[in-house]
This record gives C-alpha cells, structure tokens and sequence, in this order.
C-alpha cells in the first residue's frame, strides 16, 4: 500500500492516488489534492465533494449522469468545475475509491 502526504497528514493510497481509507479524508487535504489537480476549491465545488462522500457511504455507483441529476450540479457545470476528466478528479479530490465507470 502506498501513501502520500497532504497538509503534512500522511494518507493510504492506491497506485494511482485514490484513498484507500476514506476516514483519513479531511477539507484541508482535498484543499491540497485539489491544487494538485489545479482547482482552487469553491463552496460549489465542497457541496459537490459532499454528494460524492455521502453518495459512495451510501453504496451508490457514481457516474457522470448522476453527477448531473445530483440537484447540485448540471452535467456542463460539472465539468466546468472539473475540467477534463470530472468524475476521476472530483472523487480523488473527495477522498473516494475511483469510480469503476472510470478507465
């Protein structure tokens, strides 16, 4: 198991750097992934990360087409705030296993 650290908090991850403890996840160190992946945090982005965190908790398989019937964002909007591969970043951002639609 690999780990990597965040706001001086050390955290496992896979080999492609998604959480394999999701309990280990903290705003601060999605703060950090999300410079990472340059994206600077807003309040839509943490009520997005928030869906995602209770979503997954709940056993719910995320796609981008749930992303955008969420009521917290439309589909555009969703990779406005997350450009190029929205899914895959917002959940490394968020702390959660990559989704399994996800290449």
């Amino acid at each position: 198991m690999a780990q990597k650290q965040f706001s001086g908090v050390t955290v496992d991850v896979n080999d492609e750097g998604y959480f394999t403890n999701s309990s280990q996840w903290t705003i601060d160190i999605a703060k950090a992934i999300a410079i990472e992946e340059g994206i600077q945090l807003s309040d839509k982005h943490i009520d997005v990360l928030s869906f995602i965190r209770k979503s997954v908790a709940g056993g719910a398989a995320l796609t981008i087409r749930s992303m955008g019937k969420s009521g917290i964002v439309d589909v555009k909007e969703f990779y406005g705030l997350f450009p190029g591969a929205p899914l895959k970043k917002a959940t490394k951002i968020a702390g959660v296993p990559k989704p399994t639609s996800c290449i």
